[in-house]
């Protein structure tokens, strides 16, 4: 018989006891099924979790497979579907993935520990998502072989490799000042709407999520009042700045600002 652990997804309000049955039926992690554990009966404070194989989450086993893309992809997808799923109810605290416990017990004394911090936490995030802001420089692709000099001019063939890689230069170094005043605009108008921002580090290859070289990778804590305002001044606000493309993404539930400042992040309790 497989031995099981517990997989915590997040810590969310269950104000009117319903998400029990919103997550009904919502396939988790390994496709288990998705229950509640709480610090007392009526606790509104719970953690979403579900039972996963032990032999996959221990530190050897969990190290190979963070590895192996196709089992992270399972994995994060169905760690992201049960968050939105309560997202779509409550307020929530999303866990990072593959945060583990070796029981359900293991989760409530977490939950009875930190309740407080949390239950403070998800009242500082009631009524505000998520948005994504991530600033990228289209740079010029570079070539090894310059345009043929016109007929007439009397330059050298080394002379117009030197102009051209010049010229290429300069234009890469100046998508790049596009691009820090792109962001100076865009930290000035989401002032006006966030209530926090948190800086991640910028992305790198298929992480980078499309074309040019990731230069800011920041994330809003908006009000849901704010939202269509938000979007609308933060991707206006790069307007008329060549070789700067802005991408915003949203609403998701708080994943950057989950973690309350005064608790440590949670560990993994698994052996």
């Amino acid at each position: 018989m497989t031995e099981v652990i517990s997989y915590a997804y997040a810590v969310a309000r269950d104000d009117d006891g319903s998400l029990a049955q919103a997550l009904s039926g919502l396939p988790g992690v390994a496709d288990a099924p998705v229950h509640l554990v709480r610090a007392g009966d009526r606790d509104e404070v719970v953690v979403a979790v579900s039972p996963v194989p032990e032999q996959d989450f221990h530190e050897a086993a969990l190290r190979a497979n963070l590895e192996d893309l196709d089992w992270l992809e399972s994995v994060a997808r169905a760690h992201h579907r049960v968050i939105e799923a309560l997202a779509a109810r409550t307020t929530v605290l999303p866990l990072r993935l593959a945060t583990v416990y070796l029981d359900d017990e293991r989760v409530r004394r977490m939950l009875a520990d930190r309740r407080a911090a949390f239950a403070t936490r998800l009242a500082d995030l009631a009524a505000h998502t998520e948005w994504g802001v991530k600033i990228y420089v289209a740079a010029p692709a570079p070539t090894d072989r310059p345009a043929a000099p016109p007929a007439e001019a009397e330059v050298s063939p080394g002379r117009a490799y030197l102009s051209h890689r010049r010229a290429q230069r300069h234009a890469r170094e100046d998508a790049y000042r596009e691009a820090q005043e792109a962001a100076r605009r865009i930290e000035t108008a989401a002032r006006g709407h966030a209530v926090d921002r948190v800086q991640h580090r910028v992305q790198q290859g298929e992480l980078a999520g499309g074309s040019g070289e990731n230069v800011v990778n920041d994330a809003y804590l908006v009000p849901l009042g704010h939202a269509d305002s938000f979007r609308a001044d933060v991707t206006r606000a790069a307007e008329g700045l060549p070789g700067v493309r802005v991408q915003v993404t949203g609403p998701w539930a708080p994943y950057s600002f989950a973690t309350p400042p005064e608790a440590e992040p949670l560990t993994d309790a698994a052996p």
